[in-house]
């Protein structure tokens, strides 16, 4: 799974990367640990098929919830059954969208001296491309409309995630699905209805351009939100 990513790249070079519109947003400054519950950057197709970004909670709402606040928010969908769960039933149909990044960090389990035997540290990782380059995971929205005028409507977005193959296992089982830029039409045409024509999207693959580097556990707090997150930091038990 993914439960924090970076998003460093100026908007300008991500409008001219996806080919989207940005008209509506504030000003989003470099992020290096953002982490659910937070206002995250999508591009999704309008009607008249032009492409906006947009500012979205991280942490699917569905539709139909009564309130916004009603268990965890639902940052990952498993790509194996999100086509028949309930919570994204009508968004995998009718709402995809890209969720944009530079980079996301997954924590490795360690095996330390607990007599249980359970791993009882996590080094973390953050993987990003050699360039930096941004990228998109594969997610859906939702809109949440409020029946109480003291709360917001609320635009939500979930990622979706597959098993990790190759290198990746090495640190963890799951990992997010990075569509391909040859991929984002297919996943943001409105017209295309039929989950069933997106499950090649789905198919675990391995990302050779993709690097992992350790990083210091200042990215585990969620007020931290710096530099400091991304810098190179010896394994915890080398």
């Amino acid at each position: 799974m993914c439960g924090r990513f970076t998003l460093r790249t100026p908007l300008n070079l991500l409008v001219e990367h996806f080919a989207a519109e940005a008209t509506q947003l504030e000003l989003f400054g470099p992020r290096y640990n953002i982490a659910p519950t937070q206002q995250v950057l999508v591009v999704r197709e309008l009607a008249d098929q032009h492409r906006e970004i947009a500012s979205m909670r991280w942490g699917l709402v569905p539709s139909w919830s009564k309130s916004p606040s009603k268990g965890p928010p639902i940052i990952n969908a498993r790509s194996e059954s999100v086509i028949e769960k309930p919570s994204f039933r009508t968004a995998i149909k009718r709402r995809r969208c890209l969720l944009l990044a530079d980079g996301f960090y997954e924590w490795q389990a360690t095996q330390s001296a607990n007599p249980s035997g359970k791993s009882s540290a996590k080094q973390p990782y953050f993987i990003h491309y050699a360039d930096d380059r941004p990228f998109a995971f594969a997610a859906l929205w939702e809109r949440w409309e409020s029946h109480n005028t003291d709360e917001p409507n609320i635009e939500s977005c979930t990622l979706v995630n597959t098993a990790a193959v190759g290198w990746m296992t090495d640190i963890h089982h799951r990992m997010p699905i990075i569509l391909r830029p040859s991929d984002y039409a297919v996943w943001l045409d409105s017209q295309l209805n039929d989950p069933e024509q997106l499950k090649p999207l789905f198919v675990p693959r391995d990302y050779p351009e993709l690097k992992a580097r350790p990083v210091s556990t200042h990215v585990n707090r969620v007020k931290n939100d710096d530099f400091r997150c991304i810098a190179s930091e010896p394994r915890l038990f080398d």
